[in-house]
Protein backbone atom coordinates (compact mmCIF):
# COMPACT_ATOMS: atom_id res chain seq x y z
CA UNK A 1 0.00 0.00 0.00
CA UNK A 2 1.35 3.24 -1.35
CA UNK A 3 2.08 5.80 1.37
CA UNK A 4 1.23 9.51 0.77
CA UNK A 5 2.99 12.82 2.85
CA UNK A 6 0.75 15.72 4.09
CA UNK A 7 2.26 18.42 5.67
CA UNK A 8 -0.29 20.17 7.24
CA UNK A 9 -2.76 17.70 7.82
CA UNK A 10 -3.77 18.29 11.20
CA UNK A 11 -5.85 21.79 10.21
CA UNK A 12 -8.88 22.66 8.86
CA UNK A 13 -8.49 21.53 5.31
CA UNK A 14 -6.11 19.16 5.87
CA UNK A 15 -7.48 16.61 8.40
CA UNK A 16 -10.56 16.71 5.64
CA UNK A 17 -7.74 15.25 2.96
CA UNK A 18 -6.46 13.18 5.14
CA UNK A 19 -9.51 11.41 5.82
CA UNK A 20 -10.82 11.38 1.86
CA UNK A 21 -7.31 9.84 0.91
CA UNK A 22 -7.68 7.34 4.15
CA UNK A 23 -11.13 6.69 2.75
CA UNK A 24 -10.14 5.30 -0.75
CA UNK A 25 -8.19 2.14 1.35
CA UNK A 26 -5.58 2.00 -1.01
CA UNK A 27 -2.89 4.72 0.47
CA UNK A 28 -1.13 4.89 4.23
CA UNK A 29 -0.77 8.19 5.56
CA UNK A 30 2.05 10.41 7.04
CA UNK A 31 1.43 14.05 8.57
CA UNK A 32 3.81 16.80 9.29
CA UNK A 33 2.33 19.89 11.27
CA UNK A 34 3.42 22.06 13.89
CA UNK A 35 -0.02 22.71 15.64
CA UNK A 36 0.34 26.43 15.30
CA UNK A 37 -3.43 26.59 13.78
CA UNK A 38 -4.08 23.11 14.16
CA UNK A 39 -4.69 20.43 16.87
CA UNK A 40 -3.62 16.73 17.69
CA UNK A 41 -7.49 16.23 18.02
CA UNK A 42 -7.98 16.23 14.68
CA UNK A 43 -5.74 13.12 13.83
CA UNK A 44 -7.20 11.40 16.23
CA UNK A 45 -11.08 11.87 15.44
CA UNK A 46 -9.97 11.40 11.78
CA UNK A 47 -8.82 7.75 12.73
CA UNK A 48 -11.90 7.28 14.49
CA UNK A 49 -14.20 8.31 11.08
CA UNK A 50 -11.83 6.07 8.99
CA UNK A 51 -12.22 3.06 10.98
CA UNK A 52 -16.12 3.31 12.01
CA UNK A 53 -16.54 3.37 7.86
CA UNK A 54 -14.60 0.72 7.15
CA UNK A 55 -16.29 -1.60 5.12
CA UNK A 56 -17.65 -4.88 6.32
CA UNK A 57 -14.89 -6.90 4.07
CA UNK A 58 -11.58 -5.06 5.06
CA UNK A 59 -8.66 -6.46 5.06
CA UNK A 60 -6.39 -6.47 8.00
CA UNK A 61 -3.64 -3.89 5.55
CA UNK A 62 -7.33 -1.68 5.13
CA UNK A 63 -7.70 -1.66 8.85
CA UNK A 64 -3.79 -1.02 10.07
CA UNK A 65 -4.04 2.05 7.57
CA UNK A 66 -6.97 3.94 9.74
CA UNK A 67 -3.69 4.73 11.99
CA UNK A 68 -1.69 7.98 10.73
CA UNK A 69 1.68 8.84 11.29
CA UNK A 70 2.33 11.57 12.81
CA UNK A 71 6.09 14.00 12.50
CA UNK A 72 5.45 16.94 14.37
CA UNK A 73 7.77 19.64 12.58
CA UNK A 74 8.17 22.73 10.74
CA UNK A 75 8.48 23.73 7.08
CA UNK A 76 11.01 25.53 7.44
CA UNK A 77 12.99 22.95 8.96
CA UNK A 78 14.65 21.04 6.12
CA UNK A 79 15.25 18.34 8.23
CA UNK A 80 11.88 17.79 9.22
CA UNK A 81 11.13 16.31 5.71
CA UNK A 82 14.58 14.57 4.90
CA UNK A 83 13.82 12.87 8.09
CA UNK A 84 10.18 11.93 7.05
CA UNK A 85 11.25 10.72 3.41
CA UNK A 86 14.29 8.60 4.95
CA UNK A 87 12.33 6.70 7.97
CA UNK A 88 10.72 4.83 5.20
CA UNK A 89 12.93 4.63 2.27
CA UNK A 90 13.24 0.98 0.91
CA UNK A 91 10.10 -0.30 2.11
CA UNK A 92 7.40 -1.38 0.43
CA UNK A 93 4.80 1.55 2.07
CA UNK A 94 7.75 4.00 1.06
CA UNK A 95 6.33 7.92 0.27
CA UNK A 96 4.78 7.78 -2.72
CA UNK A 97 3.51 11.33 -3.20
CA UNK A 98 2.89 14.52 -1.13
CA UNK A 99 0.26 16.89 -0.88
CA UNK A 100 1.36 20.02 0.35
CA UNK A 101 -1.73 21.74 2.38
CA UNK A 102 0.51 23.25 5.27
CA UNK A 103 0.25 27.62 4.96
CA UNK A 104 -0.63 30.50 6.28
CA UNK A 105 -3.54 31.67 4.38
CA UNK A 106 -5.53 34.80 6.08
CA UNK A 107 -5.36 37.32 3.24
CA UNK A 108 -5.70 40.52 5.57
CA UNK A 109 -3.11 39.09 7.90
CA UNK A 110 -0.59 38.37 5.48
CA UNK A 111 -0.20 42.60 4.44
CA UNK A 112 0.36 42.68 8.01
CA UNK A 113 3.15 39.95 8.95
CA UNK A 114 4.59 39.60 5.08
CA UNK A 115 7.88 38.37 6.09
CA UNK A 116 6.09 35.58 7.64
CA UNK A 117 4.51 34.71 5.07
CA UNK A 118 7.15 34.65 2.63
CA UNK A 119 9.22 32.41 5.11
CA UNK A 120 6.30 29.44 5.69
CA UNK A 121 5.12 29.83 2.08
CA UNK A 122 8.05 30.17 0.20
CA UNK A 123 11.15 28.80 2.38
CA UNK A 124 9.07 26.39 3.22
CA UNK A 125 8.27 24.72 -0.05
CA UNK A 126 12.27 25.49 -1.25
CA UNK A 127 12.46 23.26 1.97
CA UNK A 128 10.48 19.96 0.95
CA UNK A 129 10.99 20.82 -3.18
CA UNK A 130 15.22 20.29 -2.19
CA UNK A 131 13.77 17.11 0.22
CA UNK A 132 11.87 16.09 -2.33
CA UNK A 133 14.54 15.88 -5.29
CA UNK A 134 16.52 14.65 -2.73
CA UNK A 135 14.50 11.43 -1.82
CA UNK A 136 13.57 11.08 -5.31
CA UNK A 137 10.03 11.20 -4.85
CA UNK A 138 8.35 12.65 -7.54
CA UNK A 139 4.45 13.68 -7.23
CA UNK A 140 3.44 16.58 -5.23
CA UNK A 141 -0.11 18.07 -5.21
CA UNK A 142 -0.10 21.51 -4.36
CA UNK A 143 -2.72 23.60 -2.43
CA UNK A 144 -3.00 27.28 -4.56
CA UNK A 145 -5.68 29.24 -4.18
CA UNK A 146 -7.95 31.66 -6.49
CA UNK A 147 -5.96 34.49 -4.90
CA UNK A 148 -3.90 33.81 -7.64
CA UNK A 149 -5.69 35.75 -10.03
CA UNK A 150 -6.26 39.08 -8.21
CA UNK A 151 -8.52 40.90 -9.95
CA UNK A 152 -9.33 38.57 -13.22
CA UNK A 153 -11.07 39.93 -16.17
CA UNK A 154 -13.22 37.07 -17.02
CA UNK A 155 -15.84 35.82 -14.35
CA UNK A 156 -16.37 33.07 -14.04
CA UNK A 157 -12.39 32.40 -14.08
CA UNK A 158 -10.65 29.94 -16.38
CA UNK A 159 -7.27 28.60 -15.31
CA UNK A 160 -6.16 30.34 -18.44
CA UNK A 161 -6.59 33.60 -16.67
CA UNK A 162 -3.59 35.79 -15.86
CA UNK A 163 -2.02 34.83 -12.59
CA UNK A 164 -1.80 38.24 -11.12
CA UNK A 165 -2.10 38.27 -7.12
CA UNK A 166 -2.94 41.57 -5.35
CA UNK A 167 -2.13 40.10 -1.57
CA UNK A 168 0.49 38.89 0.02
CA UNK A 169 -0.74 35.45 0.61
CA UNK A 170 -1.91 35.53 -3.09
CA UNK A 171 1.56 36.14 -4.21
CA UNK A 172 3.29 33.31 -2.18
CA UNK A 173 0.70 30.93 -3.84
CA UNK A 174 1.66 32.57 -7.22
CA UNK A 175 5.10 32.55 -6.62
CA UNK A 176 5.27 28.84 -5.95
CA UNK A 177 3.18 28.06 -8.70
CA UNK A 178 5.57 29.38 -10.78
CA UNK A 179 8.55 27.23 -8.70
CA UNK A 180 7.42 24.02 -8.98
CA UNK A 181 6.45 24.58 -12.64
CA UNK A 182 10.10 25.59 -13.08
CA UNK A 183 11.28 22.39 -10.97
CA UNK A 184 9.07 20.22 -13.41
CA UNK A 185 10.61 21.44 -16.14
CA UNK A 186 14.20 21.02 -14.87
CA UNK A 187 13.52 17.34 -13.81
CA UNK A 188 12.02 15.13 -16.32
CA UNK A 189 10.41 12.70 -13.90
CA UNK A 190 8.96 15.47 -11.62
CA UNK A 191 5.17 15.81 -11.59
CA UNK A 192 2.76 18.30 -9.93
CA UNK A 193 -0.75 19.24 -9.58
CA UNK A 194 -1.71 22.85 -8.64
CA UNK A 195 -5.34 22.83 -6.97
CA UNK A 196 -6.69 26.15 -6.96
CA UNK A 197 -9.10 26.72 -3.74
CA UNK A 198 -11.79 28.17 -3.71
CA UNK A 199 -13.07 28.81 -0.61
CA UNK A 200 -13.61 26.17 1.93
CA UNK A 201 -16.66 25.77 4.06
CA UNK A 202 -18.53 22.85 5.98
CA UNK A 203 -17.36 19.85 8.09
CA UNK A 204 -17.49 16.60 7.91
CA UNK A 205 -21.04 15.68 8.33
CA UNK A 206 -20.23 13.62 11.90
CA UNK A 207 -19.42 16.96 13.55
CA UNK A 208 -16.26 14.88 14.70
CA UNK A 209 -13.87 17.28 12.77
CA UNK A 210 -14.23 21.01 11.00
CA UNK A 211 -12.47 24.43 11.56
CA UNK A 212 -11.06 25.27 14.58
CA UNK A 213 -9.16 28.24 13.91
CA UNK A 214 -6.50 29.82 16.98
CA UNK A 215 -7.76 33.00 17.79
CA UNK A 216 -10.51 35.21 16.31
CA UNK A 217 -10.89 33.58 12.99
CA UNK A 218 -9.69 35.67 9.98
CA UNK A 219 -12.59 33.70 7.22
CA UNK A 220 -16.24 34.87 7.30
CA UNK A 221 -17.61 31.28 8.05
CA UNK A 222 -16.04 30.13 10.77
CA UNK A 223 -16.46 33.61 12.52
CA UNK A 224 -19.91 33.47 12.11
CA UNK A 225 -20.37 29.70 13.49
CA UNK A 226 -18.47 30.83 16.60
CA UNK A 227 -20.49 34.47 16.67
CA UNK A 228 -23.64 31.85 17.18
CA UNK A 229 -22.40 30.03 20.13
CA UNK A 230 -21.31 33.44 21.88
CA UNK A 231 -17.91 33.73 21.04
CA UNK A 232 -16.50 37.24 19.30
CA UNK A 233 -19.81 39.24 19.57
CA UNK A 234 -17.76 42.27 20.69
CA UNK A 235 -17.49 44.38 18.63
CA UNK A 236 -20.03 42.85 16.64
CA UNK A 237 -19.94 41.86 12.63
CA UNK A 238 -18.39 43.69 10.72
CA UNK A 239 -18.51 43.64 6.46
CA UNK A 240 -15.95 44.95 4.67
CA UNK A 241 -17.40 47.13 1.85
CA UNK A 242 -20.98 47.21 -0.03
CA UNK A 243 -19.66 49.40 -3.04
CA UNK A 244 -18.03 46.39 -4.92
CA UNK A 245 -19.73 45.83 -8.57
CA UNK A 246 -21.43 43.00 -7.32
CA UNK A 247 -25.29 42.77 -6.93
CA UNK A 248 -25.61 43.75 -3.44
CA UNK A 249 -22.09 45.35 -2.92
CA UNK A 250 -20.37 43.02 -1.13
CA UNK A 251 -17.58 40.77 -1.90
CA UNK A 252 -18.83 37.54 -4.11
CA UNK A 253 -17.12 34.28 -3.31
CA UNK A 254 -17.47 30.63 -4.87
CA UNK A 255 -17.76 28.48 -1.64
CA UNK A 256 -17.24 24.79 -2.17
CA UNK A 257 -17.93 22.22 0.83
CA UNK A 258 -14.49 20.68 2.32
CA UNK A 259 -15.37 17.43 1.88
CA UNK A 260 -16.18 18.14 -2.21
CA UNK A 261 -12.69 19.67 -2.09
CA UNK A 262 -10.98 16.94 -0.12
CA UNK A 263 -12.05 15.10 -2.60
CA UNK A 264 -11.16 16.99 -5.29
CA UNK A 265 -6.80 15.57 -4.11
CA UNK A 266 -8.02 12.17 -4.87
CA UNK A 267 -8.71 13.27 -7.87
CA UNK A 268 -5.42 14.70 -8.36
CA UNK A 269 -3.75 11.03 -6.95
CA UNK A 270 -5.51 9.31 -9.59
CA UNK A 271 -4.40 11.35 -12.44
CA UNK A 272 -0.81 12.45 -11.98
CA UNK A 273 0.50 9.40 -13.29
CA UNK A 274 -1.92 9.64 -16.24
CA UNK A 275 0.05 11.05 -19.35
CA UNK A 276 -3.66 11.84 -21.07
CA UNK A 277 -3.87 14.73 -17.95
CA UNK A 278 -0.61 16.39 -19.19
CA UNK A 279 -1.08 16.02 -22.82
CA UNK A 280 -0.11 19.42 -24.93
CA UNK A 281 2.55 19.66 -22.53
CA UNK A 282 6.56 20.20 -23.21
CA UNK A 283 7.74 17.12 -22.54
CA UNK A 284 10.39 18.34 -19.91
CA UNK A 285 8.19 18.19 -17.18
CA UNK A 286 5.02 17.91 -16.07
CA UNK A 287 2.70 20.41 -14.37
CA UNK A 288 -0.86 21.16 -14.60
CA UNK A 289 -3.22 23.60 -12.17
CA UNK A 290 -6.91 23.21 -11.94
CA UNK A 291 -9.51 25.57 -9.91
CA UNK A 292 -11.91 23.46 -7.15
CA UNK A 293 -15.28 25.44 -6.63
CA UNK A 294 -18.57 25.32 -7.49
CA UNK A 295 -19.08 27.64 -10.29
CA UNK A 296 -21.50 29.37 -7.78
CA UNK A 297 -20.55 32.30 -6.20
CA UNK A 298 -22.34 34.21 -3.47
CA UNK A 299 -21.48 37.73 -1.26
CA UNK A 300 -20.44 37.97 2.02
CA UNK A 301 -24.71 38.92 2.66
CA UNK A 302 -25.97 35.38 1.32
CA UNK A 303 -23.60 33.99 3.32
CA UNK A 304 -24.84 35.79 6.75
CA UNK A 305 -27.91 35.01 5.43
CA UNK A 306 -27.59 31.19 4.98
CA UNK A 307 -25.92 30.76 8.58
CA UNK A 308 -28.87 32.61 10.09
CA UNK A 309 -31.40 30.04 8.88
CA UNK A 310 -29.46 27.27 10.52
CA UNK A 311 -28.32 29.05 13.62
CA UNK A 312 -31.09 31.63 14.23
CA UNK A 313 -28.79 34.02 15.31
CA UNK A 314 -30.26 37.47 13.94
CA UNK A 315 -25.99 38.45 13.15
CA UNK A 316 -26.19 42.11 13.54
CA UNK A 317 -23.86 43.81 11.17
CA UNK A 318 -21.56 47.46 10.81
CA UNK A 319 -20.86 47.86 6.71
CA UNK A 320 -17.26 49.63 7.28
CA UNK A 321 -14.51 50.22 4.47
CA UNK A 322 -12.93 47.77 2.03
CA UNK A 323 -10.20 45.47 3.28
CA UNK A 324 -6.82 45.84 1.34
CA UNK A 325 -5.92 42.37 -1.41
CA UNK A 326 -10.09 42.04 -1.57
CA UNK A 327 -10.95 41.57 -5.27
CA UNK A 328 -14.93 41.89 -5.68
CA UNK A 329 -15.78 38.39 -7.51
CA UNK A 330 -13.64 35.23 -7.26
CA UNK A 331 -16.09 32.69 -8.68
CA UNK A 332 -14.61 29.34 -10.37
CA UNK A 333 -14.64 27.96 -14.12
CA UNK A 334 -14.53 24.51 -12.84
CA UNK A 335 -15.10 22.74 -16.31
CA UNK A 336 -11.65 21.95 -16.77
CA UNK A 337 -11.30 20.11 -13.24
CA UNK A 338 -14.17 18.29 -13.87
CA UNK A 339 -13.02 17.39 -17.31
CA UNK A 340 -9.68 16.24 -16.83
CA UNK A 341 -9.96 15.10 -13.29
CA UNK A 342 -13.64 13.72 -12.78
CA UNK A 343 -13.93 16.42 -10.22
CA UNK A 344 -17.61 17.97 -9.00
CA UNK A 345 -18.62 19.42 -6.21
CA UNK A 346 -21.69 17.76 -5.08
CA UNK A 347 -22.83 19.85 -1.83
CA UNK A 348 -24.83 22.77 -2.34
CA UNK A 349 -24.87 25.85 0.19
CA UNK A 350 -27.79 24.91 2.49
CA UNK A 351 -25.14 21.57 2.97
CA UNK A 352 -22.31 23.83 4.12
CA UNK A 353 -23.90 26.24 6.30
CA UNK A 354 -25.35 22.91 8.20
CA UNK A 355 -22.37 21.13 8.69
CA UNK A 356 -20.37 24.03 9.72
CA UNK A 357 -23.22 24.63 12.11
CA UNK A 358 -23.12 20.52 13.28
CA UNK A 359 -19.56 21.26 14.06
CA UNK A 360 -19.73 23.67 15.88
CA UNK A 361 -23.37 23.16 17.85
CA UNK A 362 -21.19 19.53 19.13
CA UNK A 363 -17.92 21.47 19.46
CA UNK A 364 -18.62 24.88 20.82
CA UNK A 365 -15.13 25.49 22.36
CA UNK A 366 -13.36 23.56 19.32
CA UNK A 367 -10.88 20.41 19.73
CA UNK A 368 -9.62 21.61 23.23
CA UNK A 369 -12.33 22.66 25.07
Amino acid sequence: MKRILIPGGAGYIGSHVVLSVLLTRRYKVTVIDNYHNSFPTAIERVEKIARDELPADATQEQKDACKIDVIKGDLRDRDTFSKAFSQYKGQKDEIYAVILVAALKAVGESGEIPIDYYDVNICGLVNLLRAMKEAQVWRLIYSSSATVYGTPKTIPIPETSPLQAESVYGRTKQMSEIMIKDVCDAHTDFRAISLRYFNPAGAHPSGLIGEDPVGKPGNLLPLLSQMAVGKYRDPGLRVNGNDYPTPDGTCVRDYIHVMDLAGGHVNALDAIDSDARFQNLPSRGKYRAFNLGRGQGMSVLNMIEAMRKVTGWAYPYEIIGRRPGDVPDLTADPTLAEKELGFKAKHGLDEMARDLWNWQSKNPKGYNP
